[in-house]
């Protein structure tokens, strides 16, 4: 028999005062009630009630079991209370990881906006650029670039990731303007790093995307989007970076967009998400506002940056 069944049918029986109005209760025969008292003895080991031909009281262990037995069904009824309210208002924690670029210039500041329409939600996010496990790290969501595997992910395309290269006005006056990408070789270029390599641009050509072996090693590397940024706004090289980290920059004229015919193709971008996972509102209402505020039908951040 099921135990909280038992356990609520007891209760019933000691709140009633007799078997025939808690079987009323819970449309059982008499008989059934008294098999569901029987079962709860047997696993106590115990008697709960004494009964005799006029009325029926509970044992002493009986008296300390149905208080436990309320306290259990108490708890039960706030937690489906409380599962319930989740299913219909948005509210509890949404765990988030984005790429760094994205997530630091558009995310982050998109999740400020989301928060304050929906006041009883919490957002962790966390930015880093390796392939996090959904599942494993206990995240709700995740936002990917670039072609994604058959992961049984649920994703949502979102607008392209495009790159974008540029100097400061100030550099490309003194050094002056790259017209293809072999003029490159006399420029300072400024070069991402992933560990302790240096990744070489690699470019649109006539012969499909190349990378440029022509191009002199950097004098300025670094894991750092953020900081080949900052370098290319001290005047010092010309970046290729992610659109969405530079945008700013080009909408206010503080950097200018080079070789804009050369520029590798745009990578697709997805927000992903565990197919099994609950459609919670917090979850729901959150896919719902990434997909107007970055999906494919919104515009970039580039034509959108003031």
């Amino acid at each position: 028999m099921d135990k909280l069944r038992s356990m609520e049918i007891f209760v019933a029986v000691v709140d009633a005062g007799n078997f025939t109005a808690a079987a009323s209760a819970f449309q059982l025969s008499p008989v059934m009630v008294g098999k569901h008292i029987a079962h709860l003895e047997a696993t106590l080991g115990a008697r709960l009630l004494t009964r005799t031909t006029r009325r029926q009281s509970l044992t002493e262990i009986g008296a300390q079991y149905v208080e436990q037995c309320r306290a259990i069904l108490a708890q039960i009824a706030a937690a489906e209370s409380g599962a319930e309210a989740m299913r219909s208002v948005p509210r509890g924690r949404l765990r988030i990881t984005a790429p760094v670029s994205f997530g630091s210039e558009w995310l982050a500041p998109a999740i400020s906006d989301y928060l304050r329409l929906h006041p009883e939600v919490g957002v962790d996010l966390s930015l880093n650029d390796r392939m996090v496990d959904l599942v494993e790290e206990g995240y709700d969501a995740a936002v990917r670039i670039g072609a994604l595997d058959d992961s049984g992910m649920i994703a949502r395309p979102l607008f392209n990731y495009a790159m974008a290269i540029c100097a400061s006005p100030a550099y490309l006056k003194k050094h002056g303007t790259p017209r293809t990408p072999d003029d490159l070789a006399r420029h300072e270029c400024l070069d991402f790093m992933v560990g302790a390599v240096g990744v070489r641009w690699r470019l649109q050509s006539v012969h499909g995307l190349r990378g440029l072996r022509a191009l002199p090693p950097s004098r300025f590397r670094t894991n750092s989007g953020q900081a080949l940024r900052m370098a290319a706004l001290k005047d010092f090289g010309i970046v290729m970076q992610a659109e969405v980290l530079l945008a700013q920059d080009i909408a206010a004229g503080r950097l200018k967009p080079v070789l804009c015919d050369y520029l590798p193709p745009a990578r697709p971008m997805h927000l992903v998400y565990p197919r099994d996972r609950l459609a919670t509102p917090k979850l729901t209402t959150f896919i719902d506002f990434m997909m107007e505020r970055f999906g494919p039908a919104a515009a970039l951040p580039l034509a959108s940056s003031a």
